[in-house]
């Protein structure tokens, strides 16, 4: 395909199917299925990357791709600099949305939830466990500050290389995890002629309750 034919180009979704009677009943459970086989996918560039939106004070919306580090029955965690702007609209409206999308599986989950900062202490589990210069990143990038140029940002890290030369590179205070804790799931397959199969989670009292959406 190329530019001239998007508003063109179709494709047929027949990867797979998504069924009220097969599925896990708790999402976390499907999610795991899922992402196992996404994992599992041959030339699946990072399929624990997902869309994190926010909202600012103003009511814009703002949407960024991280990476999930982690996840259980209290949610799914990622990191980041809290004094971004994300970091700032998380902690304002204490409220997140997440979408995996996997193409190569013509499938996507989208995660709608309450969010919070982690731990100190997970955040500085997380932190020892990454490669030396990511940990100087954290550091050297004041994130969705302005800054003048790339070779700023290439003299930071370096100093900060300089500065943690001989000690193990501590996590940085305003640098940590959220986890979103999800009130709601959706489950999404492509199917044929575009008539996909859409298998929502909402939460009823202490279970989880499944529902079929119209695509």
């Amino acid at each position: 395909m190329n530019a001239n034919d998007i508003g063109t180009s179709r494709i047929s979704y027949e990867k797979g199917a998504l069924d009220e009677a097969t599925v896990a009943r708790d999402p976390f459970a499907q999610f795991k299925i899922w992402l196992d086989e996404a994992v599992a996918t041959e030339g699946l560039i990072e399929p624990n990357a997902v869309s994190v939106s926010s909202v600012a004070p103003d009511g814009q919306p703002s949407l960024r791709v991280v990476l999930l580090r982690g996840y259980d029955e209290r949610g799914f965690v990622f990191f980041t600099n809290y004094e971004s702007r994300k970091g700032h609209e998380l902690d304002g409206t204490g409220k997140a949305a997440m979408l995996f999308y996997w193409g190569a599986l013509e499938r996507q989950i989208r995660i709608d939830g309450s969010v919070a900062r982690i731990s100190a202490d997970e955040s500085d589990k997380y932190f020892a466990k990454r490669p030396r210069g990511h940990r100087l990143s954290a550091w050297a990038s004041k994130q969705s500050s302005v800054v003048p140029d790339r070779a700023f940002l290439e003299a930071q890290m370096r100093e900060e290389d300089e500065r943690f030369k001989d000690v193990e590179v501590p996590r940085p205070p305003y640098w940590g995890g959220y986890r979103v804790a999800p009130h709601a799931f959706e489950f999404w397959q492509g199917r044929r002629n575009r008539v996909h199969d859409r298998l929502a989670y909402v939460r009823d009292a202490d279970a989880w309750k499944i529902e079929r959406l119209s695509p």
